[in-house]
């Protein structure tokens, strides 16, 4: 419209020469973009951080220097719990939704509030951890959060994602309940042997595409979650990485089989569940969206063979190529720099070099929703460190005893922080116990050389089922969400999610608990 079919003759005259002529917009560069990030998060969110920081990093600087291991201050978690509560709230507020959307404003925040926490160690006191405050503090959290979690959680990630983005499986079935259920237990038990990330990437996008008929899927995407990106991992320690943190540590490698009981009883359950819901949903579908799905029937086909192979090398290289462990069958000693990130990321280059395009076409392949996952996880990785270190230190002091009691307090804390550095404390924890009279597990990486059985079996079994409690339990939990999304699958927000745990899974780990750990 221009300004004269807009205004009018006597109304452009009375107009000022800029609204004339306007001056032609120069397109905002990429920094120019991100720095608007956050001009539309109200400023009642960023000035309490900013006074927040302000004020603790300087008191913090005057700490003593007795060497007594002291925790941080409990206010300093309030980096972690709001980036918990940006990605629950943000997409809910319409002033921000719309720029949450944006990977790179995703990873503004999270970077803002990790640096939050970066200032704290490096201006505390006393540094993290061991280390001496100031540079030390600083590089040594820099090396726990980034170097020893984040960087190997996310190449993990990123090239399960990449090779399995290159494997699809044609063909459609009736995306009736009972043929859901077998997608769910097929997941569920495939996930102890290739991982819960390989699982459900390889198994997400031919469940989406079985159901794409359907309108009612949400609950088909949580149980998925549920099952076969969380509990389906707790065979073996390949499937998850708490289990394989406890097999570095000298758990044996079957030992996890003694929660085929827990799997059974959970899987069975969850699976009766996710029937009737299904059946219930599945009534509610239009006819004419039933009738395309029962009479688009085509033969299964795999396409991308190769790239099964690829997969099988990636979750091959987490298992043998362990730093600083000697290679099976050798005397060599794995280094220690990133020969096995390494390894995983040249099978995934291999993969996508050599997949078809139209492979990728079909999958609706793309790097957005891994891309979400590494904004969102490097700040988690960073702000976590202060409730595990507060954990590290006063964990002797919640009073934690009791099989049941380690099996909550694993779970609960392995819901919102990291699985396996949560697992790594109770672990240590556990081994310190004295005087029970249980059985021991010997020749393990614990002050005393051993740990209560029943103990370790309640934590391995929380770190691993209870990682399904929200999406940032566990690192397929969000990856699986993105791609649902990008499939146009609305799937619930944050806590809309801690819903649907908090009513099915909750009740159930109520009943594990009652029946194994008491």
């Amino acid at each position: 419209m221009t300004a004269f079919q807009a205004h009018g003759l006597p109304n452009l005259l009375r107009l000022p020469k800029q609204a004339l002529y306007p001056k032609p917009q120069r397109p905002r560069s990429h920094f120019r973009r991100l720095g608007c990030a956050f001009s539309g998060l109200p400023a009642s969110i960023l000035a309490p951080l900013v006074v927040f920081l302000t004020i603790f990093s300087c008191g913090a600087a005057y700490a003593g220097d007795s060497g007594v291991a002291v925790a941080p201050h409990v206010l300093w978690i309030l980096p972690f719990a709001g980036l918990l509560l940006a990605i629950g709230f943000f997409p809910l507020i319409p002033r921000i939704s719309h720029r949450w959307e944006s990977n790179a404003n995703k990873l503004m925040v999270s970077l803002s509030l990790a640096a939050i926490v970066s200032a704290y160690y490096l201006l505390r006191g006393r540094g993290f951890g061991h280390a001496r405050p100031g540079m030390d503090s600083l590089l040594e959290l820099f090396h726990h959060a980034i170097v020893a979690d984040y960087i190997p959680f996310i190449v993990l990630l990123f090239s399960l994602y990449t090779i399995s983005g290159g494997i699809r499986l044609t063909g459609d079935i009736p995306a009736r309940p009972l043929s859901n259920c077998g997608f769910l237990f097929a997941g569920a038990l495939l996930a102890s042997f290739i991982g819960t990330t390989g699982a459900s990437m390889l198994l997400i996008r031919p469940l989406l595409q079985t159901n794409s008929e359907r309108r009612h899927v949400v609950h088909t995407v949580v149980f998925f979650i549920f099952l076969v990106s969380n509990i389906g991992g707790s065979l073996l320690p390949v499937g998850d990485p708490p289990l394989f943190l406890g097999y570095l540590r000298g758990v044996p490698f079957l030992w996890t089989l003694h929660l085929i009981p827990h799997w059974l009883f959970a899987t069975g359950l969850l699976l009766t569940l996710y029937f009737v819901m299904d059946t219930l949903a599945y009534r509610k579908e239009r006819p004419e969206d039933i009738i395309r799905d029962e009479t688009r029937r085509y033969a299964f086909r795999l396409h991308g063979k190769r790239n099964l192979v690829l997969l099988g090398g990636v979750v091959l290289a987490v298992g043998i190529l362990v730093p600083g462990q000697r290679l099976p069958f050798t005397e060599w000693v794995i280094p220690q720099w990133y020969l096995r990130e390494i390894v995983q990321l040249a099978l995934a280059g291999i993969s996508f070099a050599l997949t078809p395009r139209r492979i990728h076409a079909e999958n609706h392949f793309n790097f957005t929703a891994i891309g979400e996952v590494g904004a969102l996880f490097i700040g988690i990785f960073v702000t976590m460190q202060v409730p595990i270190e507060i954990l590290k230190i006063e964990g002797g002091a919640l009073g934690v005893t009791t099989p049941l009691q380690f099996f909550w307090a694993t779970g609960g804390l392995s819901s919102f922080l990291d699985n396996a550095p949560t697992y790594a404390v109770f672990f240590e924890l556990a081994g310190s116990l004295h005087h029970l009279d249980v059985t021991m597990l010997s020749n393990v990486a614990t002050a005393n050389g051993a740990i209560p059985a029943p103990h370790l079996l309640a934590i391995s079994c929380a770190a691993v089922f209870m990682g399904a409690n929200t999406y940032i339990g566990n690192g397929p939990n969000f990856l699986v969400k993105s791609i649902a999304e990008s499939r146009g699958v609305k799937m619930p927000t944050f806590f809309g999610y801690m819903l649907y745990s908090g009513l099915i899974l909750i009740p159930l780990f109520g009943l594990i608990s009652i029946i194994f750990f008491v």
